[in-house]
């Protein structure tokens, strides 16, 4: 995974940890206060909330226990690899797309990045500019050509 990447997701958790949940231990303390358990609807949400955010929590720590932050000066330039940015054209429509290939913890199709494990993804790799890849994707057969390659800085 990218540093920025690896830096989001301890970002995240600390957030999670030192805001989010003090302010459902809150609530759950607060919902206690008010009384029989049993039928307090605030309390069980509190809790339900708790045990969600707890499940958010130990998920990115283990993410980050095994995540190994990729070293840009080892990364290879001989084609599309871990990071690049790949500017593609859809051979039978002519429409063009740019990709930023990405581990799956940072994938974000609203970014441009997309998981290295995805069906395009996989097709790419080692792939040069000019290149021409069918992709086998849910909703049939893409043929994809390489228009140019970004290495990452």
């Amino acid at each position: 995974m990218s540093q920025e990447g690896y830096d989001k997701l301890v970002a995240e958790l600390r957030q999670m940890e030192t805001v989010e949940l003090p302010q459902v231990r809150d609530a759950i303390s607060e919902a206690r206060d008010k009384g029989d358990l049993s039928e307090n609807f605030e309390y069980h949400a509190a809790k339900r909330e708790q045990a969600r955010l707890l499940s958010r929590i130990r998920f990115k720590q283990r993410v980050l226990a095994h995540a190994r932050v990729v070293d840009m000066s080892k990364l290879g330039s001989n084609g599309v690899g871990l990071l690049c940015r790949v500017e593609l054209t859809n051979v039978a429509t002519g429409a063009r797309m740019a990709y930023t290939i990405a581990s799956p913890h940072e994938a974000n199709l609203r970014e441009g990045k997309i998981s290295i494990k995805s069906p395009i993804a996989q097709a790419l790799l080692n792939k040069k500019e000019g290149d021409t890849v069918q992709v086998r994707v849910p909703a049939g057969l893409l043929k994809l050509r390489i228009e140019s390659i970004q290495l990452p800085q």
